[in-house]
């Protein structure tokens, strides 16, 4: 990996790892329901703006529909599940289920006949959702009914970004990665926006939760989208998708050291082999690759 491209991935797991906190802090000051909205509004608008001023050409011959289905799943899909969940079950816990979309990505693939499964990657998926067992099933604190709610949020979360992921592969592959992000965060942010008039705000936001927010929509998915396309097209999917065990890593001590988030021994080992189950599902391990089935 180049000097360049391990600067973008660094620069990656920072800031989507440290992203968790702040929206901590966004869903406190609007609801998570306005959090998810604006910061999808706020990512595609800035790099609309952006794409007017640098006056790249913007082609949206792909039509609406496979945007608007993009950003369903892949925005407000997987921002929903992430707002919803922070606040009920701690950012670490949170990112560390986050970091299980490669084995749903797995399993959707494999029922919709676009991947074939090797016995490696079929160990990859039992053993990651051994790992997800632990994580939800042996919590550090009591186990009430919010948190089961927050974890069933967070992973119908991440299964949500899998099939966008998967849908984006295959419908989206030749699109322009600008028209694609703008496209998505767009009608994701369209789409959520409802949610303001049935989670209604606590309050009315001061300057500090706007800088806030505007950090969360454009330094953390505007910018960092950019980044990860951009390192998508010089690494490698599977490589650059790796990204997120490292996301993780900084989430878990991001949460547990400054918001003194706590984890018990037991979902640390599960987060642990959620990782392991992971690496054997992306091919990071030897043999451990997957196949497609047809490319149409």
């Amino acid at each position: 990996m180049e000097q360049r491209h391990l600067a973008a991935y660094v620069m990656l797991s920072l800031g989507w790892g440290l992203s968790f906190m702040v929206v901590l802090r966004v869903v406190q000051a609007f609801g998570w329901g306005a959090a998810v909205s604006f910061r999808a509004l706020v990512a595609g608008g800035t790099l609309l703006l952006i794409a007017m001023l640098t006056r790249r050409k913007l082609d949206f011959s792909c039509g609406w529909q496979p945007l608007a289905i993009s950003g369903l799943l892949t925005v407000a899909g997987q921002l929903t599940g992430i707002a919803f969940a922070a606040p009920r079950i701690g950012t670490a816990m949170t990112a560390i289920i986050v970091s299980a979309i490669p084995l749903f990505s797995m399993i959707v693939g494999r029922l919709a006949g676009i991947e074939r499964l090797s016995t490696r990657s079929t160990v990859g998926l039992l053993t990651g959702f051994i790992g997800i067992i632990l994580l939800v099933g042996f919590p550090e604190a009591p186990f009430t009914t919010d948190f089961l709610l927050g974890c069933i949020v967070s992973i119908l979360g991440s299964l949500s970004a899998a099939c966008g992921s998967l849908f984006a592969a295959r419908r989206l592959r030749m699109v322009d990665p600008w028209v694609a992000t703008i496209g998505s965060f767009l009608w994701g942010g369209v789409m959520t926006l409802p949610l303001i008039f049935l989670v209604p705000m606590p309050g009315i936001p001061g300057t500090t939760d706007i800088l806030w927010l505007l950090v969360l929509g454009l330094f953390t998915s505007a910018l960092m989208y950019v980044i990860y396309f951009n390192l998508l097209a010089a690494i490698g999917p599977t490589r650059a998708i790796s990204v997120e065990f490292a996301v993780t890593v900084v989430a878990v001590v991001a949460g547990t050291a400054v918001l003194g988030e706590r984890l018990s021994t037991i979902q640390i080992s599960g987060g642990l082999v959620i990782v392991a189950g992971c690496t054997l599902v992306l091919g990071l391990w030897p043999g451990s690759s997957w196949r497609r089935i047809r490319d149409d």
